[in-house]
């Protein structure tokens, strides 16, 4: 009697002995796979945090223009508006008190530069983890989750040049004021949260804020990244 064909196929090629994986091989291929990603993951990460800052840095350029097209169409002057530091901590402006009194009732930057932007996202830096102590006042600023969820901006205006009067040529260095910049220098920097620190240790020498970074727009248009004692002095700089 002749073996069917299908019979003689499998006695020729099948396995009798099939054999799966065994525990230490197992143990192996998760062993290999832990360590890429242990590898990988920094890498994933680092390439984001760049994404996210070029982002901010585009944001601001296009800030930077939109501040140029408000200037054009008020004969030079800058917005006379606010933004998160000077609504929720207004005391920093005692020293100008009617200023101060009007700030309930002026409107905020971003929706007075908002005419001149594509769109509303152009004022959400992507690295904001919002904000708890202000940088350069020490003043406590509840911006949580994310400034831009609370607010409806990342950035900080120098809304001083406002307060002044001053227009698009009345600054001797236009290239050295710091017109709009990140709401706080952790986004792009490194060191303890501001909870961490807290308002007792937060003075301006204190090496916990040294890492910190900010993506600052300056009067002439161009952006660039400094750090807390750079943009400090800025803010120490007369405007004219």
């Amino acid at each position: 009697m002749k073996t069917a064909p299908r019979m003689e196929f499998h006695r020729k090629y099948a396995t009798t002995n099939p054999k799966g994986f065994t525990l230490i091989e197992l143990l192996v291929v998760i062993a290999i796979i832990a360590i890429l990603a242990a590898l990988l993951f920094p890498v994933f990460a680092q390439a984001r945090r760049k994404a996210y800052s070029s982002t901010c840095v585009s944001n601001l350029h296009q800030a930077g223009i939109a501040f140029g097209m408000y200037t054009s169409d008020y004969d030079g002057l800058y917005p006379i508006a606010v933004d998160p530091a000077d609504r929720d901590t207004p005391q920093i402006w005692d020293a100008f008190p009617d200023f101060k009194a009007r700030i309930p009732q002026l409107a905020w930057l971003h929706e007075v530069l908002q005419p001149y932007v594509k769109s509303k996202e152009m004022f959400h830096c992507p690295s904001d983890t919002g904000i708890g102590i202000e940088d350069f006042t020490s003043m406590l600023l509840n911006a949580k989750p994310t400034s831009f969820g609370k607010y409806g901006t990342s950035y900080l205006y120098r809304t001083e040049i406002a307060v002044r009067g001053l227009h698009d040529g009345s600054f001797a260095d236009p290239a050295r004021v710091n017109l709009y910049m990140d709401g706080s220098g952790i986004w792009h920097g490194s060191g303890p949260s501001d909870e961490s620190i807290g308002v007792l240790n937060w003075f301006k020498n204190n090496p916990d804020l040294q890492n910190r970074r900010f993506h600052t727009l300056f009067a002439d248009g161009h952006v660039k990244s400094l750090n807390f004692q750079q943009l400090d002095k800025l803010w120490q700089t007369p405007l004219y």
